[in-house]
């Protein structure tokens, strides 16, 4: 690419199913970075699409060398495709952002100057979220308040965060961590690097639907929580030490009732109601070790994060186009 690796910036991107909106952000990104004074590349990992995605990666590739495409052999999930891109990034700073515009490519100039301004790690801190759901943001707001408080990762911003930029030292510090399943901003969160933070507005998506299901967010929190913290497993033993105390109170109750002669209680309601939340108690319980048990198998396999099937990469000796002189790719 001919670039000065010290003013290289590598944007990496996640896709699946995202072939509309890949030339739009092309575009976008080529005038948001126009007339910058670093170099910089794409870098954009199918998540093993189903529509024409990588093809129109490859076609933007062979007019861009700083167009890099990468396309799994399965779905590996979206964090697993923004490792595999910040692992094939060759710049001095990292910047991951997603394909549907929520998130504008025209912020990136002012992280990377917060990054020159000496923080390792920049977080673009959602300031409010146009079109989201009710169910959505309630389900972000909770989900920031555990990893901050329950966790105590409170280097993450309150409000949440999409997309962020990372020197080239978290780069190498993430190259360290071998674990699948867990999220990668928490991960990040949880270094300890210098950071800084830049509001913004989130944008409403640009075309198609969003792939981040409830049961992916789930997963999401699940991986979290599990992956730095032990207190779930803690509370496990607060409320059976407090079960079972209650248990021998209730039995205790009933003992001096019945010497009293005051009878013994009668009910098989009452009897039935103690089972179900007792087993239902305990059921939780075992889930949740379950929950912990298989991210320790899942771990001690040590299978690859990810597989790539095809890469496309234009002519590294190519001079870069100006974007007014590329041909718009069209889905």
């Amino acid at each position: 690419m001919g670039a000065d690796a010290a003013k290289l910036l590598s944007v990496v991107t996640p896709a699946f199913n995202e072939a509309e909106n890949l030339p739009v952000f092309y575009k976008r990104l080529c005038d948001a970075l126009k007339g910058a004074e670093f170099d910089w590349e794409w870098i954009v990992v199918d998540d093993h699409s189903k529509d024409r995605t990588f093809a129109v990666l490859q076609e933007l590739s062979s007019q861009d060398a700083r167009v890099r495409g990468l396309r799994f052999t399965r779905n590996f999930g979206a964090h697993s495709a923004v490792r595999c891109g910040i692992e094939e990034s060759r710049g001095q700073c990292t910047a991951v952002m997603a394909v549907d515009l929520q998130d504008p490519p025209e912020l990136l100039p002012e992280l990377v100057a917060q990054w020159k301004s000496g923080a390792k790690v920049v977080w673009a801190s959602r300031r409010s979220r146009p079109g989201e759901t009710r169910m959505t943001l309630g389900f972000s707001s909770l989900y920031y308040f555990l990893m901050r408080r329950l966790v105590g990762l409170r280097e993450l911003p309150p409000t949440g965060a999409d997309f962020f930029v990372i020197d080239r030292a978290v780069v190498a510090a993430l190259s360290q961590f071998r674990e699948s399943n867990l999220s990668l901003f928490a991960l990040i969160a949880w270094m300890g690097f210098p950071s800084a933070t830049l509001p913004y507005d989130k944008e409403p998506r640009v075309r198609g639907r969003s792939g981040w299901s409830l049961e992916k967010k789930l997963k999401l929190a699940i991986d979290s929580i599990t992956s730095f913290t032990y207190l779930p497993i803690r509370l496990i033993s607060y409320v059976g030490f407090l079960c079972a105390f209650l248990g021998f109170v209730y039995a205790g109750a009933i003992t001096v009732r019945g010497f009293l002669g005051k009878g013994w209680p009668e009910g098989w309601a009452s009897l039935m109601v103690v089972l179900l939340v007792m087993g239902g108690i305990q059921m939780l319980m075992m889930g949740l070790l379950g929950e912990y048990l298989w991210r320790t198998l899942e771990e001690s396999r040590q299978r690859p994060r990810y597989l790539i099937e095809t890469r496309s990469e234009g002519p590294k000796e190519a001079p870069a186009p100006r974007p007014e002189e590329t041909r718009t790719t069209n889905a």
